[in-house]
């Protein structure tokens, strides 16, 4: 008796579906539907509960990463002229407004999309995006990365003693010589050599994270080697990302992260680094860095 009134039950509730709602009723006897566009992809998402949002970076992934909506360079020059778009500071083309060295620092002009693709003109000049390849590009990494070690004052001078003989060791092949094990060496674990108020093996001693940011290890020759993520991104036993590329200083994040300072100026050191505008200007540097 039980199993039959609990059929019956079943049996009225979807007849009364199908009365009340029968495009509802039809849509729970066929297979998910299709959308006809991103807002109705999003909306079948949500009923699903495939989208859960929560902060401003999880909306940012949700809506337009995960979606590749297109990113138009009228949204990456508002970017540029606002300030506060990638974290406490002044918009970016207060410093960098004109191509020309005496006029704007580096002779960087982010006020215009050739511009931006023009780089920096100042000796020696430098590309500041690769189309297509943001984690490549030096913008992003200036919005990005901070300057190690971190608390070193903006102002230090970047071609001390101690950061001309890391970058002459990496521009004459990083070996594994007596020079690198008795000069250059020591010096990761020395807490004033490069400015700062703690070594760099602090922060950086094992091949873990934590507690070694970034699985950075700076105790040996072969663990400098290694590069960063080499447990959790580098795979089948290739290498993680390179920190030293030898004979050339320019593009090892050993050198650069000694030397270069996080923009924009003042930034806290703890800002976050996935900022919700630094991965849209990611994205459009992915999608070729059109100037549209």
């Amino acid at each position: 008796m039980k199993t039959f009134k609990r059929t019956a039950g079943v049996a009225v509730f979807f007849l009364a579906l199908a009365l009340a709602a029968p495009d509802a009723f039809a849509q729970a006897q066929s297979p998910e539907p299709t959308p006809d566009s991103v807002t109705h992809q999003m909306y079948l998402d949500m009923q699903l509960g495939r989208l859960n949002i929560h902060g401003d970076n999880a909306v940012v992934e949700a809506l337009v990463l995960q979606r590749d909506i297109p990113i138009t360079y009228d949204y990456i020059a508002t970017l540029m002229r606002t300030p506060n778009a990638f974290g406490d500071g002044p918009a970016c083309i207060v410093c960098h407004s004109s191509n020309e060295p005496d006029k704007s620092y580096r002779g960087l002009d982010l006020s215009s999309c050739e511009g931006i693709l023009r780089g920096s003109t100042e000796e020696p000049p430098k590309p500041v995006i690769v189309p297509g390849k943001p984690e490549a590009s030096l913008l992003t990494h200036m919005l990005r990365d901070n300057r190690m070690p971190l608390g070193v004052p903006f102002f230090h001078p970047v071609n001390t003693e101690a950061i001309e003989t890391v970058k002459e060791w990496i521009d004459a092949g990083a070996k594994d010589d007596e020079h690198f094990q008795k000069t250059v060496l020591p010096m990761f674990a020395d807490g004033e050599v490069f400015g700062g108020d703690v070594p760099c093996t602090e922060c950086h001693q094992s091949f873990r994270d934590p507690p070694s940011f970034n699985e950075v290890n700076l105790t040996s020759y072969e663990a400098i080697m290694k590069g960063a993520f080499s447990k959790t991104r580098g795979k089948d036993g290739k290498p993680g990302t390179p920190i030293v590329v030898p004979f050339d200083s320019d593009q090892s994040p050993l050198y650069t992260r000694l030397t270069r300072n996080r923009m924009p100026p003042g930034l806290d050191p703890g800002a976050e680094g996935n900022h919700p505008n630094i991965l849209m200007l990611g994205r459009w540097i992915e999608q070729g860095a059109w100037c549209q």
